[in-house]
């Protein structure tokens, strides 16, 4: 494995943990009595087909259409949060929001700052 391919991937892997996700833990925790650990392990495996789906959505349709599929996943949280508990399902959608502009804001900012 060269020195590019190991660092890009522990920042993934880092990136992967990211406040989003944060967010729909403190979700889950306030609105269900489940084991935190195992509910998360067995996510975490559910999740790596969509994450290479992501993957390769991204590379066929770029950044706009990997924000969209993850904007459906999202919803897709939502629509089964919801029965646990509406509040979560509406957070959830609200995360996603939020997420989606900083995305759109964040190259602008950065731009700002770093003059080309």
């Amino acid at each position: 494995m060269d020195k590019e391919l190991l660092i890009t991937s522990i920042a993934l892997s880092l990136f992967i943990i990211c406040p989003r996700m944060a967010g729909i833990i403190s979700i889950v925790c306030k609105y269900s009595q489940l084991p935190l650990l195992k509910t998360s392990f067995i996510a975490s495996i559910m999740a790596i087909p969509l994450i290479l789906l992501m993957v390769w959505v991204f590379a066929k349709f770029g950044l706009t259409g990997a924000l969209l599929f993850c904007i459906l996943t999202d919803l897709g949280c939502a629509f089964i949060l919801k029965e646990i508990n509406l509040k979560a399902s509406i957070d959830t959608i609200v995360i996603a929001v939020f997420v989606f502009v900083a995305v759109k804001v964040a190259p602008v900012i950065s731009n700002a700052i770093i003059k080309k």
